[in-house]
C-alpha cells in the first residue's frame, strides 16, 4: 500500500532541513510552538502536574484522569523524541486520547533528555516511576489490577527497557506493555533489517537520519550493544508482560518491532504485532487524527482489557 496521501501530502510540504549539526533546543522550540492552547484539547475529567519522588529523584508527571472513580487502572506512557525531543506537552494529545479511549489513569513521564542528562538518566527516570505507581502511598488511588507501560519511538525504547529490568528485579506488577513503532536496535545495521532500506527516503524520517538523531544519546553513555539501549539484543525475553508492538508499513524500524514480537511470542510471551498499512513513523503522535490511525488507540484499549 502506498503511503496515506494525506501524509504524504503533509511531508511534501516540509522544508528541507538545514545543514550542520542538530540544535536540540532550536528544534524543541520548533516542537512546542505547535502545541495546541489548553481549550482546544481533549477534556478529561481531571490533569495534573505533579512531581513524582522516585528512588531516581524528583520527575516530573502529567496524570491524566479520564472520569470520577474511587480508584483506577494505570497505565504510565513514555513520550517518544529520539531521547532529545518530546515533552509532556508534546505528547499531550497522545496521554489524553490513551486515557479517553482505556479508562486508565494514564501517567505521563517528563523523564529527563539527553545531551544534557547522561544514560541511563532517562530510563531511570521511566522506570521509577513506574514503581512509584504501584506505591499504594502516592496517593493515585491505583485499584491494584492493570498497570502497563506503552510509548511510542524512543518510547517504545524505554518500554522494552523497563519491562526488562522490572523482570529482573523480580518487580512483577507490570501487566502489559505497549510499544508504537519501537526503536529496539540502536546500531541502526541497514543490513538486518530490510525496512532500512526499504523506507529510507521519503517518508517522513529517513534512514540516514537514526544515527545523527540518536547520536545525543549514544554520545552520553548510551551503548548500542547494551540490552537495555538495544533490547532486541537481549538474549532471554521469557517472563515479560504481553506485549503489544504497533509497527506502521513505511517506517525504517517497521522490522524490529516485528521482530521484537516474534521473539516475545517464541519465548512463550503472549505478543500481538499489528502493522498500520499507509502509515509511516510518528503516525500516532502526528496522524492519529485520520480515523483508520486513530483506531490505534481502541485497539490499545481492547488489549489492556484483556487479562
Amino acid at each position: 500500500m502506498t503511503l496515506h496521501p494525506e501524509i504524504a501530502t503533509f511531508i511534501a510540504g516540509l522544508p528541507t532541513p538545514p545543514d550542520g549539526p542538530l540544535d536540540p533546543v532550536a528544534m524543541r522550540a520548533g516542537e512546542e510552538a505547535h502545541v495546541p492552547p489548553l481549550d482546544e484539547r481533549l477534556p478529561l475529567h481531571a490533569v495534573d502536574d505533579v512531581t513524582a519522588r522516585t528512588a531516581s529523584g524528583e520527575v516530573p508527571v502529567r496524570i491524566y484522569t479520564p472520569a470520577e472513580a474511587e480508584s483506577h487502572g494505570v497505565l504510565v506512557y513514555f513520550h517518544g523524541g529520539a531521547f532529545f525531543l518530546g515533552s509532556l506537552e508534546t505528547h499531550d494529545h497522545v496521554a489524553r486520547s490513551l486515557a479517553k479511549e482505556t479508562g486508565l489513569k494514564v501517567i505521563s513521564v517528563g523523564y529527563r533528555r539527553a545531551p544534557e542528562a547522561a544514560y541511563p538518566a532517562g530510563l531511570d527516570d521511566c522506570y521509577a516511576v513506574v514503581r512509584w505507581a504501584a506505591d499504594k502511598n502516592n496517593g493515585l488511588s491505583w485499584d491494584g489490577t492493570t498497570l502497563a507501560i506503552a510509548g511510542d519511538s524512543s518510547g517504545g525504547t524505554f518500554v522494552a527497557a523497563v519491562a526488562a529490568k522490572a523482570h529482573d528485579d523480580g518487580f512483577g506488577r507490570i501487566t502489559q506493555q505497549v510499544l508504537y513503532y519501537p526503536s529496539l536496535d540502536l546500531d541502526f545495521d541497514t543490513a538486518r533489517y530490510a525496512s532500512l532500506r526499504e523506507n529510507a527516503v521519503g517518508y517522513g524520517m529517513e534512514t540516514a537520519g537514526l544515527k545523527p538523531f540518536n547520536a545525543f544519546y549514544t554520545d552520553s553513555g548510551a551503548d548500542p550493544a547494551d540490552p537495555l539501549v538495544s533490547p532486541l539484543k537481549r538474549a532471554d525475553l521469557t517472563g515479560l508482560p504481553p506485549a503489544l508492538v504497533v509497527t506502521a508499513e513505511h517506517d525504517p524500524l517497521r522490522d524490529e518491532g516485528e521482530l521484537y514480537g516474534h521473539r516475545l511470542r517464541e519465548a512463550g510471551v503472549e505478543a500481538t504485532v499489528r502493522r498500520y498499512e499507509g502509515a509511516g513513523h510518528g503516525f500516532v503522535q502526528h496522524f492519529s487524527w485520520i480515523p483508520e490511525y486513530h483506531q490505534v488507540f481502541a485497539e490499545t484499549r481492547d488489549f489492556l482489557s484483556r487479562r
